[in-house]
């Protein structure tokens, strides 16, 4: 696979995490989600200018390419109209906007939701891996995303390591969120054996 084929790639896993964020913040009347989906946009911009710059590159030295780099640019074009809706639906969270009768209904008959939580520097999260700490049989929750600095780790695996500073993005029970966000923010300092 080819660095633009890369880019392309990130940009459309980004873009449909960026619509499941958006639906959430709004069902749950989530700001912190819904700043999640616009930092997400924003990101995808700058990749987005990066591929633009990469197509442009391969253009001038490779005429012969011009019809697969039009392709690429409307694909590209596309995933920003998914990315662009998804940060509409999060602005109508972040004005107020979502708290209409019928979501509230939907919130209701909802098992799950999505929560986020910062791992602080004395959490038992940190420096281990998911396996270490089995999060799920803990709270019930399960980390469906990782932001570490301006990066997203998205599905992290077993093997991963959390580490201080990283915002855990979490789906599961609305019960086991309490208890996520102690294991995180370091307030609960034991696991369950």
């Amino acid at each position: 696979m080819n660095r633009l084929e890369e880019m392309l790639l990130e940009l459309k896993d980004t873009s449909e995490f960026m619509v499941d964020l958006a639906y959430s913040s709004l069902i749950y009347d989530n700001e912190e989600i819904a700043e999640e989906v616009i930092f997400l946009g924003d990101k995808m911009e700058e990749l987005s200018l990066k591929i633009q710059e990469h197509v442009i590159e391969i253009g001038m030295s490779k005429p012969e390419e011009i019809a697969r780099i039009v392709v690429m640019i409307r694909l590209q074009a596309s995933i920003m109209s998914i990315a662009d809706a998804a940060k509409s639906i999060a602005d109508i969270v972040m004005r107020g906007l979502g708290k209409h009768p019928v979501i509230a209904m939907s919130i209701k008959e909802s098992e799950t939701t999505i929560t986020v939580a910062k791992v602080a520097k004395d959490s038992v999260l940190n420096g281990r891996t998911f396996a270490d700490v089995r999060l799920r049989t803990q709270c019930g929750m399960f980390v469906i995303a990782i932001k570490r600095d301006r990066e997203y780790i998205f599905g992290p695996h077993k093997e991963t390591k959390m580490e201080e500073g990283d915002i855990l993005i979490a789906k599961g029970p609305e019960e086991g969120v309490q208890v996520f966000k102690a294991l995180v923010d370091g307030t609960d300092k034991e696991l369950l054996s």
